[in-house]
Order: structure tokens, then C-alpha cells, then sequence
């Protein structure tokens, strides 16, 4: 790997850290560089999950430093994510994802409605459902999060976020402290799947996790800063561009202009 890919590795793993803990889908720009450096997709997908560890790692001390972060429930919910994680990952070892990426870009032009119609929602949470305990159904739904999770890092923390404010009544800032958590569980079983396969390259991993724990830590200081409609407007432009890239169409928009 040539050296003058480092930086770039470092400067994409800023950008992905602050995108993954505000939003989701840092992983569709660190991913292709990944490759771009030479990884094989498989082993680029293994190596992008030391960086999200380190990183979520991070954002989870933050976010609990802060009093944002609840732990109980967030524990509760996690589990299932760790299970479908596990699941998820050995699927990815030997399977290509091009035509789920293509199902999850319709599913999320479709979350963008949702968040444009009824923001309300995102921004106050829905504290009578905090009180309960979760359902066979909340955790049925983070488990298949947590296998999409496992097969593909980037857009989970979307899926996450859509989960805890709709499905748990957390608001945005909230919701953003225990994706992180789940996030975090998550991602040590799925790498320790990658590892046991061989498909990690520690030193471009770590180099990324630099670069990944400093937008975490930053991303998370803004959040709880700046509030929910601030981590919403983010959240919007993150499901816009992910929507159209893994649909195709910003390929397809650079085609237009040529």
C-alpha cells in the first residue's frame, strides 16, 4: 500500500466517524477507498469494522460522560442486534451484497419521507414508550438490523436510528447514544467473525480508526450541543446521498453533466 494512501485513509475515517455517529453510512466512504487501497471487498469489509468499533467506542464514553446515554434499555435492545451481527457477518464472508444494497437504497428513499413528514416525532421522542420494557416485535427488529448490520456496515446506524425513535420513543440525540451502544456490541462479534476468516488487515484498520475516533468524539460533542433538530437536518442529507449512491443515481447524475 503506498503511503500517500494513509492520509487519505485517516482524513475518509474523520468524515465516516462524524457521519456514522450523528447519522449512519460513514462506511460508503471509507469502504470504497478500502478497495481503492487494494483490500479485496470481502477483507475490506472486515478491515472497515476495527475503525466502527474504535470509533462507536468513542462516541458511547461521550454520549455516557454526558448523562445522554440510557444504558438499561439500550442494553436490552442490543442483544438481539448482537445475535442477527453474528448472523449477518457469516453471511457476508462468502455472499455479494450488490442486490441488497439496491433493496436498502429503496428503503431508504422511502425512511426520507418519514423524516421529512412527521419531524415531531424525531425531535421529541415518544417518552410513554421509554417506560415499557421491549416487545417480542422491538426485539425481532433490531435483530434483523443487527444482520444487516453484520453483512454491511454502511446505513445500519440509519436503520438503528429509525428503530430507537419509532419503534423505542427515544428523540434523535438520544437515539444517536444508544445506536452507538448497539453498534459498538455489534460490530466486536461481527469482527471477531471476519478475524477467524481472515479477512482483517490491521494496519490500514487501525490507520482508519484514527481517524474515525476523532469525528466520533467531535460528532458526539455537537450533538449533544446542538440538540436533535441539528443531528435531523444531518440525518436527512446522510439517507439523500446514500439513498442515490447505493441506488445508482449519482453515477448516473455525473453521466448527465459529462
Amino acid at each position: 500500500m503506498d503511503w500517500y494512501i494513509f492520509p487519505l485513509i485517516v482524513a475518509a475515517g474523520f468524515l465516516a466517524g462524524f457521519i456514522n455517529t450523528l447519522a449512519g453510512s460513514g462506511s460508503l466512504i471509507t469502504l470504497p477507498l478500502l478497495i481503492f487501497a487494494g483490500l479485496p471487498a470481502n477483507v475490506a469489509n472486515g478491515t472497515n469494522r476495527v475503525a466502527v468499533l474504535l470509533q462507536t467506542a468513542v462516541a458511547v464514553k461521550r454520549f455516557h460522560k454526558s448523562g445522554t446515554l440510557d444504558l438499561r434499555k439500550g442494553l436490552a435492545l442490543t442483544a438481539p442486534a448482537v445475535l442477527g451481527a453474528i448472523a449477518g457477518a457469516q453471511i457476508a464472508v462468502n455472499l455479494n451484497e450488490k442486490t441488497m444494497e439496491t433493496v436498502i437504497g429503496v428503503l431508504m428513499a422511502g425512511m426520507l419521507v418519514v423524516v421529512l413528514v412527521r419531524p415531531r416525532r424525531w425531535l421529541e421522542g415518544r417518552p410513554e414508550l421509554l417506560l415499557k420494557r421491549p416487545g417480542w416485535t422491538q426485539l425481532g427488529l433490531f435483530f434483523l438490523i443487527g444482520i444487516y448490520g453484520g453483512f454491511i456496515q454502511a446505513g445500519v446506524g440509519i436503520f438503528l436510528l429509525s428503530g430507537l425513535v419509532l419503534g423505542a420513543g427515544y428523540e434523535l440525540v438520544r437515539a444517536n447514544a444508544v445506536k452507538n451502544l448497539i453498534v459498538m456490541a455489534s460490530t466486536l462479534f461481527a469482527l471477531a467473525v471476519f478475524i477467524l476468516n481472515d479477512q482483517v488487515e490491521w494496519l490500514p484498520g487501525l490507520v482508519l480508526a484514527a481517524g474515525n475516533m476523532l469525528g466520533a468524539w467531535f460528532a458526539a460533542r455537537m450533538a449533544v450541543e446542538k440538540g436533535a433538530k441539528f443531528v435531523r437536518w444531518i440525518l436527512i442529507a446522510v439517507i439523500v446521498v446514500s439513498a442515490m449512491v447505493l441506488l445508482g443515481l449519482s453515477d448516473l447524475a455525473g453521466n448527465l453533466f459529462r
